[in-house]
């Protein structure tokens, strides 16, 4: 408690200093949390900030942690039963990890007036979570809305799943056994390995002055059914945009022209009819094959894709109508993928058809769901979403919590496409490949400023920032931080 106590006042002198000068206000429940917000609340007085320490509710007996804290801190600090006139800085200490359900009485008065208190301007710091929500589902009636939580010791998993709740996360270390820095855990009731800025950069293949189109790689993507060539096109964009050597689209005769029209820097092809094509222009052409953006759900896709996987064996990702036509036939897709380098990347409802599970199971289990079918299929499976996680095949898991509500439109999943292909062709690596591309395209979209009115050209032209502006590592004892998510 006195370590994410004294870490968390740190942090607040540090970013709100200015601020700090108007005093600050401490809300403080009965449990750990509002002895951690005791803490802070001795840590700041003794660096000269006027504190006030709105009590809803002495120290349990089950808290003497917190007793002691209070104990310690109460003589160098106000306390108050009113919301305060003064101060800029709100602390929410009311609710911990261990709290579910939905807030009453004086704990639920008192997150009104933290909410309200935001309104009218001041910045609200958050301990541990916001209180209100359920630190492991993610689920909250009512809740602290922050700009800023000081996460101890790791990042919970509700924090990732309401990343709107909590502004900007930032995990401490409080001298716990760290989960965020073990990318080889296997614990299932951990949160998986976090990907940060430090984890991409280590592992994006350098691009060296002498590069040439063949050293960057090939990339071949098969998908554009009959009246949906836009798929292929923004795949296609966001694999230049990554730095892959070159690109052929391959797509129904019909959609050519248009394809050919809107990507000049790619080759164009039509879907292979023979198996000397497949080995041609994809077997002994390609570095990695994207499989699927806009290919269509047909008897005639479904024989396309068995005949170019069955005559492949080149890294390939499979994403959309590349997946729905395997829905109920998992095995048949594990036959074919096997000997290869495989990235799967659905969203919930094709996971959903793939897995023979529903929506709301998948979504309630996003952290873990896709363990097995990793495992069954030998493949790196990504799940899209807020925030997205890689199972691989032998066990792993990724959590990348980066990106913004500009995302959640169409095609966004074909410019994701078009960077983990770009990776894949390049590092022959479907777990790096799938985590790497996913931070990229969310950093990219954070980078977007708005979310109503940006669109994907706008994430496209935004790609060259999150390749190249380095972000640097956090300084100790900062594990971890996710930016705020824009609304």
């Amino acid at each position: 408690m006195q370590r994410a106590g004294s870490g968390a006042a740190s942090e607040i002198r540090r970013r709100y200093h200015e601020r700090l000068r108007d005093g600050v206000t401490i809300f403080t429940g009965p449990g750990n949390n509002g002895g951690d917000g005791w803490v802070v609340a001795g840590e700041l007085a003794k660096n000269g900030v006027a504190v006030t320490v709105i009590e809803t509710a002495a120290p349990s007996e089950k808290s003497p942690d917190a007793k002691a804290a209070r104990d310690a801190a109460s003589k160098a600090v106000g306390v108050s039963d009113k919301a305060p006139r003064e101060g800029s800085v709100i602390v929410d200490a009311l609710l911990g990890t261990g709290f579910v359900g939905e807030p009453r009485g004086a704990i639920a008065s008192a997150i009104s007036a933290i909410n309200q208190l935001r309104g009218d301007g001041r910045k609200v710091v958050a301990l541990d979570v916001p209180s209100g929500l359920d630190a492991t589902t993610g689920d909250h009636s009512e809740c602290v809305m922050a700009d800023l939580t000081v996460s101890f010791g790791g990042i919970k998993r509700g924090s990732l799943l309401a990343r709107d709740c909590c502004g900007e996360i930032i995990a401490i270390d409080i001298g716990l056994d760290n989960h965020l820095s073990s990318a080889a855990t296997r614990d299932l009731n951990r949160l998986p390995a976090l990907v940060d800025a430090q984890w991409v950069q280590s592992r994006i293949p350098h691009i060296g002055y002498d590069a040439h189109k063949g050293s960057r790689k090939h990339l071949a993507i098969l998908g554009g059914g009959k009246g949906m060539p836009g798929a292929v096109v923004l795949a296609t964009h966001s694999a230049l945009r990554s730095g892959i050597g070159l690109v052929r689209t391959m797509v129904d005769p019909e959609n050519q022209s248009a394809v050919l029209a809107a990507t000049p820097s790619a080759l164009n092809a039509s879907w292979p009819g023979s198996m000397s094509e497949v080995e041609s222009e994809i077997s002994k052409w390609a570095d990695a094959l994207v499989l699927g953006p806009g290919l269509g759900k047909t008897p005639e896709t479904k024989r396309l894709v068995e005949s170019v996987l069955s005559n492949t064996r080149v890294p390939v990702l499979l994403d959309a109508d590349a997946l729905n036509v395997f829905e109920g036939e998992r095995q048949s897709l594990a036959r074919l993928l096997s000997g290869r380098p495989a990235l799967l990347t659905p969203h919930v409802a094709e996971f959903a058809r793939l897995a023979g599970a529903d929506t709301k199971t998948v979504t309630a289990n996003r952290f873990d769901i896709g363990v097995d079918i990793a495992r069954e299929l030998g493949a790196t499976v990504l799940l899209k979403g807020s925030p997205t996680v890689v199972f691989a095949a032998d066990g792993g898991r990724y959590v990348i919590p980066r990106g913004t509500a500009a995302l959640g439109t169409g095609g966004s999943g074909d410019l994701l496409a078009g960077i983990a292909g770009t990776l894949l062709a390049q590092t022959a690596d479907a777990t790096v490949a799938g985590c790497c591309a996913a931070w990229v395209h969310g950093r990219a979209a954070e980078f977007c400023s708005y979310v109503r009115g940006t669109t994907l050209d706008d994430i496209l032209f935004a790609l060259p920032r999150a390749w190249n502006e380095p972000e640097p590592a956090p300084p100790p004892p900062i594990l971890a931080v996710i930016p705020a998510v824009a609304v």
